[in-house]
C-alpha cells in the first residue's frame, strides 16, 4: 500500500587539505537553542564565521529531516550574510524532501529559486560550488524533465563530488540519500541501499555522533533483508540527536524489521514526547508525532495492548481534526492526513481480526485513489473473511477501478505499487467464493512479490495471509511452513506467532506448538488483551503442563 512517505509499505572550503584540518567538533547549542542536541556535523564554509554554527545548525536539522526548522534557519543566514552562497544551497536542500515526496508547484519553484540565487553569488570555493552544482542538478529542467531523472542525476552529482572529497562525511552523507532518493519503485536488487550503507558505515564508525549517517544507514537497512545491518545505527541515533522527534523515532523502522516491539514502543514514545516539547517552543514539524504513532500502534497490537492501540488510533486523528488548518495550505501534509485516517483504523480491524469492523470502514472524504484503496483493500479483506461474498467483489472492483485512475494520472508509475494489495484481496474474494486453488495462487504470488521487493515496516505480511488460507482450507501442515516462512522476514508478529502454533497444534506437533504458544504469551508481556489466541494458548500450555 501507500506509506507514509509516498514510497512504498524514511540527509567546504577550498582544498581536501585544508578540510583535512577541520575535523574537531561542533556541537549545536548556540545562544538561542541551548540545550537542544542534534548531533555532531562539521561542514565548513566560506561564509561569514559569525554564521557558521548557525550554519551548521541547519545541516544537522536537514540530517534529521527537520526541513521546516531548516528552511528558517538558513532563511536568516541568507539575511544575516548576503553573500552566503550555501545558505541558499541550504534553503533549497530544506525543500527537497528526499525520502518523503516530490516538490512540486510553488515549492519546486522556491526550491529552484533559492539555487539559482546560490549560484550567482559565485561561492568562492570548489567545494561548495560542487554542493550547489549537484542540488541544480535536481532543481533544473523541471518542466521538462520528470522527477526520477532529476534525482538520479543529483545523485550522480553527488558521487563525483563525494569521490573528489573522500574525506567529506557530509558529502558521503549526502550522497548517500541521494542514492536511496533515487531508487527506482519496486526495486528488487537493493542496489542503491546497498551502495549507500557501503559509503555511509565506515563514516559513521569513523563519526559517531554524526546525526545524518546514522540515519541514512536506518533508512537504508528498512527492508526485510538487510534489517540486522541497521541495528547499530539504530541503536546509536537516538543518543545523537534527542531534541528531534524523527531522531527518536526512527530507530524503530529497524525494531520494527527485527519485531524489537519493547524498543519500538520506549522509540516512539520518545518521539512523541520530543513533539510535544518542540511544540511548546513554537518549532515546526509537529505532525512527526502521526509517524510515531503509526508504529506504536502497529507495535501495541504486536504485543496484546489494543486497548493502548485503540486510544492511539484515536489521537491520531484528533491530532488531524487540531492541525486540519495547516493542512489547508500544505497539499503534502493533507495527503499525509488521508492517509492516516485511512492506514491506522483499517491495520487496527485486519490486526484485530474484526472482519465486520474491517468491511465498514469508510474511505476518507476528498482521499486521493491512493489513500481510498487502502480502504477499499480493508473493506474487500474484511468482507470477505466475514463471508460477504457480493460486498467483497464490489470493494475489489472499486479497488481495480482506483487503479486505473493512478495509472492515468501523473503518478502512473505508483500504480505497481498495487499489484501486492490487490492480489492479496482478490485471493480473499476468491477463496469466499469457494475458488480455493485460485486464492492460493493469488496468495502466493503477492507473498512472492513483496518477499523479492520487502515489506513495509507496518503491513500485514502477504506470507502470513497464505498461513491463514492454508489453515482455512484444512492444510495446517502447509500453513505452518508458510508462517514460519513469513517469521523469518517479520519475527515475532501476533498473527505469525498464533498462526503458527495453531497450524503445529492440528499437524499433530505439540512440542512445537507449545513453543510458538509460549512465545506468543512472552512477547505479550503487559496485555489485559481478551484476544481469543491469547486464551488459546493459555488453555494449550495448560493442558499440556
Amino acid at each position: 500500500m501507500k506509506t507514509a512517505v509516498r514510497l512504498v509499505g524514511v540527509f567546504l572550503l577550498g582544498t581536501a587539505s585544508a578540510f583535512a584540518g577541520t575535523q574537531h567538533q561542533h556541537e549545536h547549542a548556540g545562544p538561542s537553542h541551548g540545550g537542544e542536541q542534534l548531533g555532531v556535523v562539521v561542514f565548513p564554509t566560506s561564509c561569514a564565521p559569525s554564521v557558521q554554527k548557525s550554519f551548521e545548525r541547519g545541516v544537522a536539522l536537514l540530517h534529521s529531516f527537520w526541513y521546516e526548522e531548516a528552511e528558517k534557519q538558513f532563511t536568516r543566514i541568507a539575511e544575516q550574510d548576503p553573500a552566503c552562497a550555501m545558505a541558499h544551497w541550504g534553503l533549497a536542500s530544506s525543500l527537497y524532501h528526499q525520502l518523503w515526496d516530490r516538490p512540486k508547484g510553488a515549492r519546486l519553484e522556491r526550491g529552484a529559486a533559492a539555487i539559482g540565487k546560490a549560484r550567482a553569488l559565485q561561492a568562492s570555493t570548489e567545494r561548495e560550488r560542487g554542493y550547489i552544482d549537484a542540488l541544480a542538478a535536481f532543481y533544473a529542467d523541471a518542466g521538462t524533465k520528470d522527477h526520477p531523472t532529476r534525482a538520479k542525476a543529483y545523485a550522480a552529482a553527488m558521487e563525483d563530488l563525494y569521490r573528489r572529497f573522500p574525506t567529506d562525511a557530509e558529502a558521503g552523507a549526502f550522497f548517500g540519500l541521494a542514492l536511496l532518493a533515487s531508487t527506482p519503485p519496486n526495486d528488487e536488487t537493493f542496489a542503491n541501499p546497498t551502495k549507500a550503507v557501503q559509503v555511509l558505515m565506515p563514516l559513521m564508525r569513523s563519526q559517531p555522533d554524526h546525526p545524518g549517517l546514522a540515519h541514512y544507514i536506518i533508512h537504508a537497512c528498512d527492508n526485510p533483508t538487510m534489517a540486522a545491518q541497521g541495528l547499530e545505527a539504530a541503536r546509536r541515533y537516538a543518543r545523537i540527536a534527542p531534541s528531534s522527534p524523527h531522531a527518536v523515532h526512527m530507530p524503530s523502522h529497524i525494531f520494527s524489521r527485527l519485531g524489537l516491539w519493547q524498543e519500538s514502543v520506549q522509540s516512539n514514545l520518545a518521539s512523541l514526547e520530543a513533539s510535544r516539547k518542540a511544540d511548546e517552543q513554537k518549532l515546526g514539524g509537529s505532525d512527526h508525532a502521526l509517524h510515531a504513532m503509526q508504529f506504536l500502534n502497529y507495535a501495541y497490537l504486536q504485543t496484546g495492548r489494543e486497548d493502548e492501540a485503540r486510544t492511539v488510533v484515536a489521537d491520531a486523528i484528533r491530532f488531524i481534526g487540531d492541525h486540519q488548518a495547516d493542512a489547508h495550505h500544505d497539499h503534502d501534509m493533507a495527503d499525509y492526513f488521508q492517509y492516516v485516517r485511512a492506514h491506522f483504523p483499517a491495520m487496527y480491524a485486519l490486526e484485530l481480526r474484526d472482519w465486520a469492523g474491517a468491511a465498514a470502514l469508510e474511505a476518507p472524504a476528498g482521499a486521493k485513489p491512493w489513500n481510498q484503496n487502502i480502504t477499499y483493500w480493508a473493506r474487500g479483506v474484511g468482507a470477505a473473511r466475514a463471508g460477504k461474498v457480493a460486498d467483497a467483489r464490489q470493494y475489489a472492483q472499486r479497488f481495480g477501478e482506483l487503479v486505473e485512475q493512478i495509472r492515468k494520472s501523473p503518478d502512473a508509475e505508483y500504480a505497481a505499487e498495487m499489484d501486492v494489495p490487490g492480489d492479496e484481496l482478490r485471493g480473499w474474494v476468491a477463496f469466499a467464493e469457494g475458488a480455493t486453488d485460485e486464492a492460493l495462487r493469488l496468495m502466493r504470488t503477492a507473498a512472492d512479490r513483496q518477499d523479492a521487493r520487502g515489506k513495509g515496516e507496518v503491513a500485514i505480511p502477504a506470507r502470513e495471509m497464505l498461513g491463514d488460507m492454508l489453515l482455512l482450507a484444512n492444510r495446517p501442515g502447509e500453513a505452518l511452513t508458510e508462517y514460519e516462512a513469513s517469521m523469518r522476514v517479520d519475527p515475532n508478529r501476533f498473527g505469525g506467532l498464533a498462526g503458527a502454533a495453531r497450524a503445529a497444534e492440528l499437524a499433530g506437533k505439540p512440542d512445537l506448538a507449545r513453543t510458538y504458544y509460549t512465545r506468543l504469551l512472552e512477547n505479550c508481556p503487559d496485555s489485559k488483551s481478551a484476544r481469543p489466541e491469547l486464551l488459546q494458548a493459555r488453555q494449550f500450555i495448560g493442558r499440556t503442563e
